[in-house]
């Protein structure tokens, strides 16, 4: 295992995240059109296809933690990968619905996995005192995947399984860096280390708050990353091939999420959830009133994107916060919730666009979003007596420190000494 900065983590982490997310996951809605057409798929089909990968990734996020516990954060890694490679390979040489459900479902998998197996990870190799900061980059790497997966439509039209068959290439590579850079750690929580106070009735309170906000905000996303492109085929006439100029806009849009949540975090997290969520429903209804526009659908991508990423940075940060040193718990409710929230948006929208068509589909969701920002002043708000900030590193750093000493006091390779305590 070669040693990784909290920079060089950070970064890695993206990119396992740019992959098992931006590529498994959300680059799904970008090829909607062009497989659509081929497969000959109605839009309440795709719907129901869209949620698989949402339900798979709140199975695969229930048993997560313990996959890092038992497998260690390497083989989590390496696992969550191969599911991403499978699905992935499976979507190229999809003939139907039926195998191209059974790769997204495995993709959700792969996304499901990752996160855990990075904070897992994250807490041997990165001080405390920025852990809420390393997640917040590592999120955006979804941003930077789905950035990846728009030259594919823009130079490669109707190439879906080419594209897909590429970027299994990438997962194949995303799991060689993994197995190398990722330590074996076996164990969350080492066994010298004092273990988190129990979580206390207000901490339940402002998590279950917080895990409502992220379900809202999931199901009023879920109509965006389905069919956005197919409403801008279908509803503007656009070439499907000018659709991933939204997906580019989307992406790098997002990666300002970063610094969005980053700031939300350190200043009034209720008032930015109110703005961004407003933003989300905005570009919901700003695409469905201008899909023949090229420009204003891109912007509304730009919004769309910066919106969506600096809520699910915000919701992961708060998580943080609201459970310090409880990594294998609190970055997974929200990313749950949300999950959940996409799941039961996904074929809930593609119900009504077969009744009522795409623009009063989309109006409603964004009515939605605009309900759920009023009451974003209930947005939850940390603990008293949160780590503080000169704090140099964790108790579960130091005993990972003293595992890579011997009783000599000479290194030992990490490897060398695997954690089985548990």
């Amino acid at each position: 295992m070669k040693p990784l900065s909290s920079t060089g983590f950070a970064l890695f982490g993206a990119a396992l995240v740019a992959i098992s997310y931006g590529l498994a996951r959300f680059a799904f809605g970008l090829f909607v059109p062009p497989i659509r057409a081929e497969l000959g798929l109605t839009p309440y089909v795709i719907g129901i296809i869209g949620a698989l990968p949402l339900i798979s990734f709140v199975l695969a996020t229930l048993i997560a933690p313990l996959a890092a516990d038992r497998l260690g954060a390497r083989n989590t890694a390496v696992l969550s990968g191969c599911f991403g490679i499978a699905g992935l390979t499976l979507i190229s040489q999809a003939p139907g619905a039926l195998m191209l459900g059974a790769g997204v479902f495995a993709c959700g998998i792969c996304t499901g996995l990752m996160m855990p197996a990075l904070t897992a990870a994250m807490q041997v190799l990165v001080d405390r005192a920025v852990h809420g900061r390393v997640s917040s980059v590592m999120n955006a790497g979804t941003s930077i995947g789905v950035i990846v997966a728009v030259p594919a439509v823009l130079f490669m039209a109707g190439a879906w399984r080419f594209a897909y068959a590429s970027f299994a290439v990438l997962a194949g590579m995303g799991v060689v860096a993994a197995w190398y850079f990722i330590p074996s750690v076996s164990r969350i929580m080492p066994s010298n280390a004092a273990p988190p106070p129990p979580i206390s009735a207000l901490q339940w309170s402002r998590l279950f708050r917080l895990s409502l906000f992220a379900f809202a905000m999931g199901f009023v996303s879920a109509p965006y990353w389905i069919f956005a492109p197919d409403l801008a085929v279908t509803l503007g006439a656009l070439p499907s091939d000018e659709t991933g100029w939204l997906w580019l806009a989307v992406g790098i849009a997002g990666l300002g999420g970063a610094v969005v949540s980053d700031l939300a975090d350190r200043n009034n997290p209720p008032i930015t959830h109110a703005l961004m969520l407003v933003m989300l429903a905005a570009s919901l209804a700003l695409l469905a009133a201008s899909p023949a526009q090229l420009v204003l659908a891109a912007f509304s991508a730009l919004v769309f994107g910066l919106a969506y990423m600096s809520l699910t940075g915000l919701y992961l940060m708060t998580a943080i916060r609201l459970l310090p040193g409880r990594l294998s718990m609190g970055p997974v409710l929200p990313f749950l919730a949300c999950a959940l929230g996409q799941a039961a948006g996904s074929p809930v929208i593609g119900l009504l666009v077969s009744e009522f068509g795409y623009a009063d589909a989309f109006a409603m969701f964004a009515a939605i979003g605009i309900m759920v920002a009023t009451v974003s002043p209930l947005y939850p708000r940390y603990i008293e007596h949160e780590p503080a900030e000169e704090e140099e590193a964790t108790g579960l750093q130091a005993a990972y420190d003293q595992q890579l000493l011997g009783e000599d006091g000479e290194p030992i390779q990490p490897d060398a000494e695997e954690a089985t305590t548990h």
